[in-house]
């Protein structure tokens, strides 16, 4: 499936996720929401918010970022304070 085709993904989302080499829910899935976001926010630091961090995972989930469980936004919000480290 296409990152186009996925839950709480616009246009503009599926586009920074294609800049970032992320074309499909398996590709997203492979990286997890936290690290997509944190790849998308060091391409755009002044342009992405923690609100498309909730709208990935809710695309891996399948439901509507704000129907995330409070308990789970706030540890995607402590994970995607992590330094990004490249292996």
């Amino acid at each position: 499936m296409n990152v186009e085709d996925l839950k709480n993904i616009g246009a503009t989302s599926a586009q920074w996720l294609h800049d970032a080499g992320i074309h499909t829910r398996a590709d997203l899935e492979e990286v997890g929401a936290v690290m997509a976001y944190k790849m998308i926010q060091h391409q755009r630091p002044q342009k992405v918010n923690v609100l498309l961090l909730y709208a990935l995972q809710g695309a891996l989930m399948d439901m509507h970022w704000n129907a995330l469980p409070p308990s789970l936004k706030e540890q995607l919000k402590r994970d995607a304070k992590e330094p990004l480290t490249v292996l």
